[in-house]
């Protein structure tokens, strides 16, 4: 089920939803607004650990880089 991000012009609140059918209302969750916006999402991938430990000189596996470094970690 996909979760989207949407911002309620009335109040002004950020909230996200799981949406079950595309015939779904969207209300917010705070005033109850149907007055809301779909917001562009990034696609986010969630770090996590990795049983064998990484050295300086591997590639990095987290995000898939040359080398360790290069993605801003």
């Amino acid at each position: 089920m996909p979760i989207f991000e949407y911002k309620c012009q009335d109040c002004g609140t950020q909230f996200e939803k799981i949406i079950i059918s595309s015939a779904s209302s969207v209300l917010c969750g705070k005033c109850e607004s149907p007055n809301v916006d779909k917001l562009l999402s990034v696609f986010a991938v969630a770090k996590g650990s990795h049983s064998d430990s990484a050295s300086e000189a591997d590639p990095c596996r987290t995000c898939g880089a040359r080398e360790r470094g290069m993605c801003g970690e």
